[in-house]
């Protein structure tokens, strides 16, 4: 992410041998890769656990929303910031201090007395995630040689492909077990034991690391990002219990002068000592603007469908989560399988094309999912979910692995790094906005509490409102990616290293 920021320079370790040496890049390896296991799986496990919390915590509908939405906004709002803040202090140190924060935010929110509780420890564990996550990347950058990335980067895919599929399940199985009478809390109890083994051996296996010329943190960038989304968020998330307040649509409009604000600061900040958050130059660059905005616009998907697909089955349908669990299967496979497929074969051949043809897929998906929900209604089996998961899955997966090349296929090579952490910045703020979405496009529909015999239908009702909501932005997304490149280029991992003076292959490696 932030490694490619700085040109950096070489220096090995003395004290290492080159047995040793071997040996602790691999064990940094696998401890890196834990941590983002760790995080994938933060995500994805609660969702599925959403309804056991709402019933066994009393959390409102807003709740609900800001245990997932506001993990996503802090994890956005200072993911940038962790990149820097590692390539200034140390990505080793940064490591520790954002894994060994992640373990606590997890405890707190385990032990969480009340609603209120979690929601502030699910917004740290964001926070402690964006310090962590950034550094997993750049770590490996800095431990292995170009010629060994390749390998080491699929093993990285594979660990998010499990990632996505295990969520669900371990999520499913730690609620549906109720591990001595805890209901939900194990899915964040769960990270302790892990967290702390990976924090002391992380401290002896994984060697320090630093750009020699990082760029200056912009905290008032970063307060001016966080305020914007808060002021849009919260009477979002809000409004429809309150009665939608004029004060709520004063925040929402509020927000984009924030926005304005923003865009002005950061101009200057540029202009000052060119070290912006956003780097907003990029934004010429038409297909960089288009990928930004396919970026975010996917992200406001994926947070409606999830969130809203879990509260379909469990309360909808009354599933339980094991079962809603291992429904999910199917679509967490045939998102790694056309992942693989289209990075691999799909993309060198057809370009754009597999971009196009993954939103319209994923738009037929939904659109058949949308068919048998209303056909079949309260009586709906898992099997027969299988087919249009399956085809989501699949245009999902068409999208995801490519994307990034395709958008930053035209960025000047000096502003990768600050493009990178921008992609992956404004796909977490489309999770957030998509989820604070949810009051408006699924619990608007629902009522307010409805009868017990009119749950399920109500629930059902919404959950197909929901999903045209869905198909819209797929088609939406389908528009907008006719500005990305006919053909992404394809970035080789390493590639750029060996373009550079032997001197500035890797980066300095403080023992």
């Amino acid at each position: 992410m932030t490694s490619t920021e700085q040109t950096l320079t070489s220096r090995q370790a003395p004290d290492s041998g080159p047995a040793s040496a071997d040996r602790r890049r691999w064990f940094a390896l696998a401890i890196v890769m834990t941590a983002a296991f760790m995080d994938l799986v933060d995500v994805t496990i609660v969702n599925i656990a959403i309804p056991s919390i709402q019933r066994d915590a009393g959390a409102s509908v807003s709740q609900i929303q800001w245990i997932t939405a506001g993990y996503a906004l802090a994890f956005a709002a200072a993911l940038i910031t962790g990149g820097r803040l590692g390539d200034i202090h140390g990505r080793r140190r940064l490591f520790l201090i954002g894994i060994g924060g992640f373990t606590l935010a997890s405890a707190l929110c385990g032990f969480a007395a009340n609603p209120e509780m979690l929601v502030a420890s699910r917004i740290l564990q964001g926070g402690m995630a964006a310090m962590m996550v950034p550094q997993v990347l750049s770590i490996v950058h800095a431990t292995f040689p170009a010629h060994e990335r390749g390998k080491v980067f699929g093993l990285f895919g594979a660990i998010v492909g499990l990632g996505a599929v295990s969520g669900p399940l371990l999520g499913a199985l730690l609620t549906e077990w109720n591990l001595f009478g805890l209901e939900w809390r194990p899915i964040f109890l769960i990270n302790l034991p892990v967290g702390i083994a990976a924090f002391l051996l992380g401290r002896r296996f994984i060697t320090e690391s630093k750009a020699p010329k990082a760029l200056k943190l912009d905290l008032v960038g970063v307060a001016l990002v966080s305020l914007g989304l808060l002021m849009l968020l919260y009477p979002l998330t809000r409004g429809r219990e309150l009665g939608w307040p004029l004060w709520g649509y004063v925040c929402m409009a509020g927000a984009l002068v924030v926005f304005a604000a923003l865009v002005s600061y950061e101009k200057r900040k540029a202009a000052r000592d060119g070290s912006p958050l956003i780097e907003l130059s990029l934004f010429r660059v038409k297909s960089f603007a288009a990928g930004i905005a396919v970026q975010t616009v996917f992200g406001v998907a994926l947070g409606i469908f999830f969130l809203v697909w879990t509260l379909y089955m469990q309360i909808g349908l009354g599933w339980s989560p094991l079962r809603a669990g291992l429904t999910g299967v199917p679509f967490s496979i045939a998102v790694s399988v056309a992942a693989g497929m289209s990075v691999q074969k799909l993309v060198p051949r057809f370009g754009r094309k597999v971009l196009q043809a993954g939103a319209l897929v994923m738009g037929a998906g939904v659109l058949l999912y949308l068919w048998e929900a209303h056909r079949y209604g309260l009586a709906i089996a898992s099997w027969q979910m299988a087919l249009p998961l399956v085809v989501m899955g699949a245009g999902m997966g068409l999208i995801v692995a490519p994307l990034t090349d395709a958008v930053l296929s035209e960025v000047p090579r000096e502003h990768a790094g600050s493009a990178s952490g921008l992609i992956n910045t404004v796909q977490q703020m489309g999770n957030a906005l998509g989820l604070g979405l949810v009051s408006v496009v699924f619990f608007g529909e629902i009522g307010d509490r409805p009868a017990p015999a009119q749950v399920g239908p109500a629930f059902v009702h919404a959950f197909q409102h929901a999903l045209w909501w869905v198909a819209g932005i797929m088609a939406a997304i389908f528009l907008l990616m006719s500005a990305l490149p006919k053909r992404p280029a394809q970035h080789v991992e390493g590639a750029a290293d060996e373009e550079l003076p032997a001197a500035e292959r890797q980066p300095e490696l403080v023992s």
